[in-house]
């Protein structure tokens, strides 16, 4: 059993940054691939970034692509997402996961999510 609690959403103004932390319980971190997904309102959840479980391979989104960036720290069973130039249309809540296969079809662990708002 994993439980991950996200943690430093807020509001921000287009532009700003702020940077998310997942922090996972159990000793089995490093055997997750890891990733954060978004959900805004009337939408459905998407996958935005996901690393690998050593941190060697990363996926981001089209439209995070050169302002998102994703990490991990095995020793700290803890990821991190670093949103930079944040837009309007980033709000959404954001939700970190788990995904021993990694291929993010059925993610096997979900954090309760945090809310990120960007305000215009």
């Amino acid at each position: 059993q994993v439980q991950l609690v996200e943690s430093g959403g807020g509001l921000v103004q287009a532009g700003g940054s702020l940077r998310l932390s997942c922090a996972a319980s159990g000793r089995t971190f490093r055997t997750y691939a890891m990733g954060w997904f978004r959900q805004a309102p009337g939408k459905e959840r998407e996958l935005v970034t996901a690393i690998s479980r050593g941190g060697g391979s990363t996926y981001y989104a089209d439209s995070v692509k050169g302002r998102f960036t994703i990490s991990r720290d095995n020793a700290k069973n803890t990821v991190y997402l670093e949103m930079n130039s944040l837009k309007p249309e980033d709000t959404a809540v954001y939700y970190c996961a788990a995904d021993a296969a990694g291929l993010w079809t059925h993610p096997d662990y979900w954090g309760q999510g945090t809310q990120v708002t960007v305000s215009s």
